[in-house]
């Protein structure tokens, strides 16, 4: 199995990006059990409301208010087209392309849609993102492609970790949950970079299919083991040429 880039120790993000990424995480967890917005704010860590509304996109990809609603009223497009996986499902935020799930059948892709953001609003797809979801789909299809699309990656400060070091694992390479877990300074939290794994809601772009087991089985996958398989594969051929 490879190496990460990433030396270790290292958490993968510099300690600002760090204390915000934990500050929205904080904020997350307040705004779901219900505290007021101002409350959440101040209990999260930021100094003053002041400093959070000058963050707020940064922050939760949406208002407080939005996000303690469940995203109401939140514009959230997508497209469906098929790619050579099977079915593809591209959303875009206002922030950048915030999930690209894999299926068979569209219902199931739009019903997963709707369980990552439940009260989201779906709005028609343009000819500008028409033509971004083809430049997702080429990227897919291309097998080494890398993707320059601004994306909406949202995830706890611990997601965010394992997420980065995910994407420092070379195309036709594969490493282990473990390596993983060592890579981010937290070498005994190998279930919890399973976990991390298992809620990417960007696949390929964040290639958790690289991730294995220490004694190489493929475990689990969002999109289906045998994906991930299909996956592994066609990278080691394209390695071999």
């Amino acid at each position: 199995m490879a190496g990460l880039a990433l030396p270790p120790c290292s958490t993968g993000m510099t300690p600002k990006a760090w204390q915000q990424s934990w500050r929205a995480r904080r904020l997350r967890d307040a705004l779901t059990k219900g505290e007021t917005v101002t409350q959440a704010i101040l209990n999260a860590g930021f100094p003053d409301s002041g400093s959070y509304y000058r963050k707020a996109d940064e922050t939760l990809g949406m208002t407080a208010k939005q996000f303690r609603k469940g995203g109401d009223n939140l514009p959230v497009r997508y497209a469906l087209a098929d790619c050579a996986l099977g079915r593809c499902l591209v959303a875009e935020s206002e922030r950048g392309i915030c999930a690209i799930l894999l299926g068979d059948d569209d219902a199931g892709l739009i019903a997963s849609l709707h369980e990552l953001f439940p009260a989201a609003q779906d709005e028609p797809a343009d000819r500008p993102f028409q033509q971004r979801v083809r430049q997702v789909i080429a990227s897919i299809n291309a097998r080494d492609m890398p993707l320059s699309l601004p994306l909406d990656i949202q995830g706890t400060a611990f997601q965010q970790q394992v997420w980065q070091a995910l994407r420092t694992i070379p195309c036709g390479e594969i490493v282990s949950y473990q390596q993983i877990a060592s890579a981010i300074g937290k070498p005994k939290a190998v279930r919890a970079v399973a976990s991390a794994c298992g809620a990417n809601k960007l696949a390929i772009v964040i290639p958790c299919h690289r991730v294995v087991r220490g004694d190489g089985a493929l475990s689990g996958y969002r999109w289906v083991v045998a994906r991930k398989a299909q996956l592994l594969q066609r990278e080691a051929r394209h390695e071999d040429k």
